[in-house]
């Protein structure tokens, strides 16, 4: 049998807004006051399903934001994100899903352009505890640097990391970066928008993360397991 069939992910990373924490909702009640405090473009709300085919360079130049305002939007957003935070909750399965993949020794981490703060706050201590490292305040065409950074700090080898996002850029920087690439079907992009990008894992649902793990798990033979 050649090495791929024992292959087994042994750090995961995940995307934070729209993979862990259900915070679409949010981004459409504040895309507005954004946009006029940068002036762009506010939101089509009858044209949803369309802007979540595109992807985030599409979105900007659909509603006129230039790549040099791309910073200070998001330190913006992230400042008044913190102040609805009440309002954002994770994923029904997020919790149960991180707790089994951690019991199973998969090293943990969060990749986001969003402040630790907020992230902490919106997952709560029983997630968080499970969460062995945290790289924030990311930009926004940045992950591939920081993707790389975290598996140099788990000295984990490029095949042996899985990068989990809701967006095609967090494929595209997971595939930059040399990582398994995981897109979930409950956050910002279209399911049939994320598979034309052709993903090595999309996922229906959080429990569909923590299947994969059984099933990689369940084609390694004990003695493997042991000594890995």
């Amino acid at each position: 049998m050649g090495p791929a069939f024992f292959m087994r992910y042994k750090l995961v990373i995940f995307d934070f807004d729209g993979t862990l924490a259900d915070s679409f909702g949010w981004f459409l009640d504040t895309f507005d006051e954004i946009a006029d405090r940068f002036d762009f473009k506010r939101l089509d709300r009858g044209n949803i399903d369309a802007l979540r085919q595109m992807n985030a360079r599409e979105l900007m130049q659909l509603h006129g934001v230039p790549l040099w305002k791309v910073p200070m939007i998001a330190a913006f957003a992230r400042k008044q994100q913190s102040q609805d935070l009440h309002k954002i909750k994770p994923f029904d399965g997020i919790s149960e899903t991180i707790e089994e993949l951690s019991g199973r020794g998969v090293k943990l981490a969060v990749v986001t352009s969003n402040a630790r703060a907020n992230v902490e706050r919106v997952l709560g201590s029983d997630i968080t505890s499970h969460v062995d490292h945290f790289s924030c305040g990311s930009s926004l065409f940045g992950k591939a640097a920081r993707f790389r950074a975290v598996a140099r700090a788990f000295d984990v080898q490029p095949g042996d990391v899985l990068a989990i996002g809701d967006e095609v850029r967090d494929i595209a920087a997971a595939r930059e970066a040399g990582f398994a690439s995981g897109a979930v079907a409950w956050g910002y992009s279209a399911p049939e928008r994320l598979a034309q990008d052709n993903p090595d894992h999309l996922f229906a649902t959080p429990e569909d993360i923590a299947v994969l793990f059984r099933t990689l798990a369940a084609k390694i033979p004990p003695a493997l397991v042991m000594t890995a």
